[in-house]
Order: C-alpha cells, then sequence, then structure tokens
C-alpha cells in the first residue's frame, strides 16, 4: 500500500514539474534551488517536537499551497503560481520519498509510518 502512495505522489510531482515547465515564466532550476526552502521549517525542532511538527507540518500540508493557488485565480500573478507550483512539487517529492507529516512524537513519527531511526 506504501509502494502505490509513493508512486502516486511521484506522478504528481513529475505532472507538477511538467506543469510549471509549461506555464511559469521562471527557469526550470528553480525547481532545485527551490526545493531545499521549504525544509527550513524542520529547524523548529531545535525547540522540541512540539514547536517542529507544527512547523514542519504547516509548510508541508497541502492547505498553504491550495490557498495559495487561490490567490492565484484572483490575481494572476506570475510570481503566485510559481511559489504554488514549487510548494506543490516540494510537497509530492517529500510524500514520494515516504516523508510524511509529523507527530509531536519526533521528526521519525509521520502519518505515512515511522522514517529513519524510527523505522528500525
Amino acid at each position: 500500500m506504501k509502494r502505490i502512495v509513493s508512486v502516486e505522489f511521484l506522478f504528481a510531482a513529475v505532472l507538477v514539474a511538467l506543469f510549471y515547465f509549461n506555464v511559469s515564466n521562471y527557469p526550470w532550476w528553480w525547481l532545485l534551488i527551490a526545493f531545499p526552502i521549504f525544509d527550513i521549517s524542520a529547524l523548529g525542532y531545535i525547540e522540541g517536537p512540539k514547536v517542529g511538527a507544527f512547523l514542519y507540518n504547516s509548510v508541508h500540508s497541502l492547505i498553504g499551497p491550495s490557498l495559495l493557488a487561490g490567490v492565484f485565480i484572483f490575481t494572476s500573478s506570475d510570481i503566485v503560481l510559481a511559489v504554488t507550483l514549487l510548494w506543490l512539487f516540494h510537497i509530492f517529492v517529500d510524500r514520494a520519498l515516504g516523508y510524511g507529516l509529523k507527530h509531536s512524537k519526533g521528526f521519525h513519527h509521520t502519518h505515512l509510518g515511522p522514517i529513519g531511526k524510527a523505522k528500525k
């Protein structure tokens, strides 16, 4: 079951990347440059697992890019569209790799199951 979910998110990431390439006025390499920026939210774990999970989940939930897509509908802003697609690409790649939303137990406990040290 987990493999099916990963493949689904991989297809979604590829679709978002192709959409970005075809409609964005920004270079393709922004997908690579922007990718790690969203993971800055993991720095919340410095303050502890509850703060870390909250910040990480705030950035890795589909709610943010969905709201931003709504902003795009009303503004038709190229930058809003680009950020929305970059954000979605990041989330979909993370999920394809098995990184889910975090539980407050710690970074290695996700809604897709344990990862890293917790998996052992």
